[in-house]
C-alpha cells in the first residue's frame, strides 16, 4: 500500500477550487455536519454567523500563575475529552454573564461540560500522581481515573511546564476581547474564522516563553537590544562586528556611504572558500606526515631468512631412501 503512487490531474481551476474549500472549512466549521453547504445555504450561513462572531469572539489559552499565556488554544488543540477545540461550543449570539465561561463538547456521547487543555509530554500524553496516563481519567468534571482499583478521585499531575510551573498551578481562561485587553494581551484582528480561540497571529503557536509580546516573556527593552555583540550571539552578527561598530562609532553621513558600498560589494565565493579550507587542510596532513617520518627512529628492517646450503645429490637420495624407508617401516637395504 505505501509503495503505490497516486498520479492527480487538476485543471486550470482546480487550485481556485481547493482554495475556496479551505475558506469554506475555516468559517464554517463543524458547523455543516459532515454535508456541504449549497451556495445558497453558504451565503445565508456567512450573513447570520460571522457579524456575530466577529463582535463576540472568545479568546482560549491556558495561563500560568504569573498571567503568561503558555498555551495559546487554537482550532485544533486538544481538550482533556480528546476532542479537538473546534468541537466544542465557540460561538454564542450573546455572551455569557457567569464566569467561567463553559465550552462544552458538541460531539454525541461526550460528558465534557467545557473545554479543558491538558499539555502532553512530546506525543504522549501525561500521568496523574496515581501514575495512570490523562486518557485514564473520565471526561466530567472532576476527572476521576477509570482504572479498575484505582482510588484518584480528581486529576493532578506533577508535570512541569517550560515556565517552571506545575501543571495544576495552571488554569484554562475564557474570556472576551474586553478582558483580554484589560489584562494587557494582544487580541489581533478581527476575522471570520471558526474557533480561533486564542490565536492572533503567527506567533500564537509558539510557547509563552518563546513569545516576545504581552502575552509571552515580554518585548525586550532597549538595553537587551542595544548590548554589545558577545560570543553567544548569532555567527551572523559576529561577523559583521566591526562593520557595526564603524558604524556606531562614524555617524556621519559619509561613513554611512562607505559602510554601504562595503557590504554591497561583499560576496561569499562558497565554492572557492571550501576549495582553499580543503586544500589547506590537506597540504597540512603532508607536512605532519612528513615530520613524523623525520622524526622517527632509524630502526633497521628486519634479516631476511637465508636459504640452506644445497647438499650433494648423493647425500640428497641416501636422506630420500632414508625417510622412505622410515615411513614403510622396513630398514634401508644393507
Amino acid at each position: 500500500m505505501g509503495d503505490r503512487g497516486y498520479n492527480l490531474k487538476f485543471g486550470p481551476g482546480a487550485a481556485e477550487s481547493v482554495d475556496q474549500y479551505l475558506e469554506y472549512k475555516r468559517i464554517v466549521g463543524e458547523d455543516d455536519g459532515g454535508t456541504l453547504f449549497t451556495p445558497e445555504q453558504y451565503e445565508a450561513y456567512k450573513k447570520k454567523v460571522v457579524p456575530t462572531r466577529m463582535k463576540n469572539r472568545l479568546f482560549v489559552s491556558w495561563t500560568s500563575p504569573t498571567g503568561m499565556d503558555c498555551k495559546m488554544i487554537g482550532p485544533e488543540t486538544k481538550c482533556f475529552c480528546q476532542h479537538r477545540y473546534k468541537q466544542h461550543k465557540t460561538d454564542f449570539e450573546k455572551i455569557p454573564t457567569e464566569r467561567p465561561i463553559m465550552l462544552p463538547c458538541r460531539v454525541k456521547g461526550c460528558k465534557c461540560v467545557s473545554y479543558n487543555y491538558v499539555p502532553q509530554n512530546g506525543s504522549q500524553p501525561i500521568r496523574c500522581r496515581c501514575k495512570h496516563y490523562s486518557d485514564d481519567h473520565t471526561e466530567d468534571q472532576h476527572h476521576g481515573c477509570r482504572k479498575s482499583g484505582c482510588q484518584c478521585v480528581a486529576f493532578k499531575s506533577s508535570y512541569t511546564c517550560s515556565c517552571s510551573q506545575p501543571t495544576y498551578a495552571h488554569e484554562t481562561i475564557v474570556e472576551t476581547k474586553d478582558e483580554r485587553k484589560a489584562r494587557g494581551h494582544p487580541v489581533g484582528h478581527d476575522v471570520p474564522y471558526a474557533a480561533m480561540g486564542g490565536l492572533t497571529g503567527f506567533s500564537s503557536l509558539a510557547e509563552g516563553y518563546m513569545r516576545l509580546d504581552d502575552s509571552g516573556l515580554g518585548t525586550p527593552d532597549e538595553a537587551f537590544l542595544n548590548q554589545a555583540i558577545g560570543a553567544s550571539d548569532h555567527p551572523f552578527l559576529r561577523m559583521h562586528a566591526p562593520t557595526l561598530n564603524r558604524l556606531e562609532a562614524g555617524r556621519n553621513g559619509q561613513e554611512v556611504a562607505q559602510l554601504t558600498d562595503d557590504m554591497a560589494n561583499f560576496k561569499l565565493t562558497g565554492t572557492d572558500a571550501d576549495m582553499e579550507y580543503y586544500e589547506k587542510r590537506y597540504q597540512q596532513r603532508l607536512k605532519e606526515e612528513r615530520m613524523r617520518a623525520r622524526a622517527a627512529p632509524n630502526i633497521k628492517p628486519p634479516a631476511r631468512r637465508q636459504a640452506l646450503p644445497q647438499t650433494r645429490s648423493g647425500s640428497s637420495s641416501a636422506a630420500k631412501a632414508k625417510t622412505t624407508s622410515s615411513r614403510s617401516g622396513k630398514p634401508s637395504g644393507k
